[in-house]
């Protein structure tokens, strides 16, 4: 195949479906709105599985470079109850199939596994065009273009190439995580260092809980759960960062200070992440010269799939193109066609997870899945 790949978004899907093209042989080009790499924080852990996320790193020849990055006894979990007694536990041995890595050093050895200017920074898409015959014109917000006749939008949650696909758009699915950190647990934070253990932690009720992950360096990440309407948090005022703390800790009255620490002692401001997602079992009818991969493509609420399926988005588009070098069309059709289940099976079974983490028995349901799955 020659013809250059033209990409929208340096996200893990992005780069990986640049990766597997270039081990190929594959020209591609990533655009990225960001300025540089290391313009915002990449966010925290994540668990990549070896049934999607490993095998998107292998098909990119990757795995000596990601094993470098584990952090070794964070596949740790456990589940607790509001007054911190513990329910569950399940210690990391060393034979799960879902270790952890921190998402900034998974997208930088990416990024390092690229020629020299595949990514070009700075590049904020302001609209894409169809042009006919599978070409499509993309628009950066400094007034430059760029025409292809292979466009991949990369570009996540609110994706401005989804449109020449989908009328869909995503939309919020009534809850929301308010993150919080705290930095050198072990000696300014022991009580709730304690707590968490060495991996996850989840502490879990109806429509709330306060979930936290070990990350590297003894810090404390802590994703806090609300079941609440759009405008309940549009009520809080998040640039007053005492009163937003406050305002989140009253959700967790009465529950134990060793849990409610990991809000009110935060080290940072608080962040509030609203979540949106497709419908579910989104798809598109087959347009000439253009597809999508990662949350521009099946964007659910964070159920522990999104990154893994990602990069297995990219990492099947780039082996498709690879396999069908005179025939886009029937590469992004056997690409798509693999994709729309994957994708609807990881948003239904997130659905059914929130369920059971936030709904009326939480956290005993949880704690009855993980057994029965035993």
């Amino acid at each position: 195949m020659r013809t250059p790949v033209t990409i929208i978004g340096a996200g893990l899907s992005g780069l990986t479906l640049a990766r597997v093209l270039h081990v190929h042989g594959i020209p591609a080009t990533v655009y990225e709105a960001e300025p540089s790499p290391t313009a915002r924080s990449q966010g925290g852990m994540l668990d990549i599985h070896d049934y999607n996320g490993q095998l998107a790193l292998r098909a990119a020849g990757l795995m000596d470079e990601f094993r470098g990055l584990i952090l070794e006894g964070r596949q740790a979990m456990r589940i607790l109850d509001r007054n911190g007694t513990v329910l569950f536990h399940e210690p990391d041995d060393g034979t799960g199939g879902r270790p952890e890595v921190q998402r900034g050093e998974l997208r930088q050895m990416l990024l390092d596994s690229l020629p020299a200017g595949t990514v070009r920074w700075g590049y904020k898409v302001s609209s894409v065009r169809a042009l006919g015959g599978g070409r499509h014109e993309v628009t950066f917000a400094d007034g430059g273009t760029v025409v292809t006749s292979l466009l991949v939008g990369a570009d996540g949650a609110w994706s401005r190439v989804r449109p020449l696909l989908s009328a869909a758009t995503p939309e919020y699915v009534g809850r929301s995580f308010v993150e919080t950190w705290l930095f050198d647990s072990e000696t300014r934070h022991p009580a709730a260092a304690k707590t968490v253990g060495g991996g996850s932690m989840l502490a879990l009720a109806p429509g709330k809980g306060i979930q936290a992950h070990r990350e590297k360096g003894e810090t404390l990440h802590t994703y806090v759960a609300l079941t609440k309407p759009q405008d309940w948090f549009a009520a809080i005022d998040f640039t007053d960062a005492a009163a937003a703390t406050a305002r989140i800790a009253r959700e967790f009255d009465g529950w134990a200070p060793e849990l409610t620490a990991l809000i009110t002692d935060s080290d940072t401001a608080p962040v509030l992440r609203l979540l949106n997602a497709l419908p579910i079992g989104h798809r598109w009818d087959r347009v000439p010269g253009v597809t999508l991969v990662g949350d521009a493509a099946h964007l659910s609420a964070p159920n522990g799939e999104g990154a893994n399926l990602a990069m297995l988005d990219g990492a099947e588009l780039g082996k498709a193109l690879a396999a069908h070098p005179d025939d886009t069309e029937a590469a992004l059709t056997e690409y798509e066609q693999a994709m729309f289940p994957r994708g609807t099976e990881a948003a239904t079974e997130g659905v059914e997870g929130y369920e059971l983490m936030f709904g009326d028995n939480a956290p005993h349901s949880l704690i009855t899945a993980f057994a029965e799955h035993e």
